[in-house]
């Protein structure tokens, strides 16, 4: 049924959800899983990321944290992805480069109140393939 899943992580609790669930269908239909992590530029700011590549490192060294722990716990093949951007657009971007059967993502990011988030509502809203929401 899927041949390749992405997921998107950013730490938060849903997406930590959605990563325990694109895992688990990665192995049931043992297809490869692809993670990707997106420093999100519009939140902290290109002049701020831009002036400090320690802010920049800081970012991406989280990212490849939470990236490596994704492929440690896998049992599963992961190839993983750091990018820069707006996360909706890096996700889009990516899914459509691998050509994903499935994007999974949390319903929620860091700065997100009780609905669902307006990143993962943007993937929803421009991906044209199927995305789960966790």
């Amino acid at each position: 049924m899927y041949d390749t899943i992405l997921v998107a992580t950013d730490g938060s609790q849903p997406a930590n959800r959605a990563v325990d669930h694109a895992m688990n269908l990665a192995s049931t239909f043992d297809a490869p899983l692809h993670a990707i992590y997106v420093v999100d530029t519009r939140r902290y700011g290109d002049s701020v990321l831009g002036d400090s590549a320690a802010a920049t490192e800081e970012l991406e060294s989280r990212g490849r944290e939470l990236l490596e722990d994704i492929q440690q716990r896998a049992d599963i093949d992961v190839t993983i992805e750091i990018r820069h951007g707006r996360p909706h657009q890096e996700i889009s971007e990516y899914a459509e480069t691998i050509d994903t059967d499935l994007v999974v993502l949390g319903n929620r990011g860091l700065g997100s109140g009780g609905e669902i988030g307006s990143n993962a509502e943007r993937v929803v809203r421009n991906v044209d393939r199927p995305v789960i929401t966790a």
